[in-house]
């Protein structure tokens, strides 16, 4: 099973403040959306309840260190390795690691691939990418785009795989 991070972030690294995106980019929500749909997700309490529920035609692993937290047809478990498990378990070729910042920093070295959208600006955040460190991530392909009417900030879609 690939495990895979996906995440938007800033040049400065930022990917959120007070629980929710700091920049609206369509292009970067329908890539999302089209790379994860189908599969199971994994996030963290807090990413999982600032979103307005579950994520259609995805099935969602929630860790929360709360023992009684319930969400309705989702998976809900304490650590990172549980999560895998379920995913394994159910046969799955790709897991998707949305975030946020805590639940990146303990999966960047546990995962295989990522799905990185550059946002080509800086932004005041409170929630952080961890830094990509080249020696353990390879680049494998990357898109650039312009900014346009409806995405103000240039960007680009890159994909890293371990080395």
């Amino acid at each position: 099973m690939i495990k895979s991070i996906i995440a938007a972030k800033s040049n400065n690294n930022v990917i959120g403040k007070e629980n929710d995106l700091v920049w609206h980019m369509p292009a970067d929500l329908k890539f999302f959306k089209n790379t994860t749909k189908g599969h199971y997700v994994i996030m963290g309490r807090k990413t999982f309840e600032s979103m307005n529920g579950p994520l259609p035609n995805r099935t969602h692993i929630i860790i929360t260190r709360n023992p009684d937290y319930q969400v309705e047809g989702c998976f809900v478990v304490g650590d990172i390795e549980k999560a895998f498990q379920i995913a394994q378990k159910n046969q799955q070729d790709e897991v998707f690691i949305l975030g946020g910042a805590e639940i990146y920093r303990q999966t960047i070295d546990k995962a295989d691939k990522m799905y990185i959208t550059e946002i080509k600006s800086t932004f005041d955040g409170d929630a952080f990418f961890p830094e990509i460190n080249t020696n353990t991530w390879k680049e494998s392909k990357r898109e650039e785009y312009k900014a346009d009417e409806k995405n103000p900030y240039p960007y680009a879609f890159v994909e890293y795989l371990k080395r």
